[in-house]
């Protein structure tokens, strides 16, 4: 191409360029480090999962908690009422 006279054009389709690439510069990183938390967040999940499965026996501990204080409370009882 001829741009003889016409140098402001060359400066814009110069300046221009740069700008693509800068913003290509600067999009991509971003774009790997999406993805490469898309892949952390899968197996997050996963743990996740399996640290509920883990865990269901938990659910019943309020009623075990309350078991144990009735029996605690039992033996206080008995051990009164033999004078101890």
């Amino acid at each position: 191409m001829d741009f003889t006279g016409h140098s402001g054009w060359l400066i814009g389709y110069i300046i221009g360029l740069v700008v693509v690439l800068a913003v290509v510069a600067l999009v991509v990183p971003i774009l790997v480090l999406a993805a490469r938390i898309g892949t952390q967040a899968g197996t997050i999940l996963e743990d996740l999962k399996k640290a509920e499965t883990n865990t269901a026996g938990l659910n019943g501990l309020n009623e075990t908690i309350a078991s144990a204080l009735a029996i605690i409370a039992g033996l206080k009882r008995g051990r009164t009422r033999l004078g101890g």
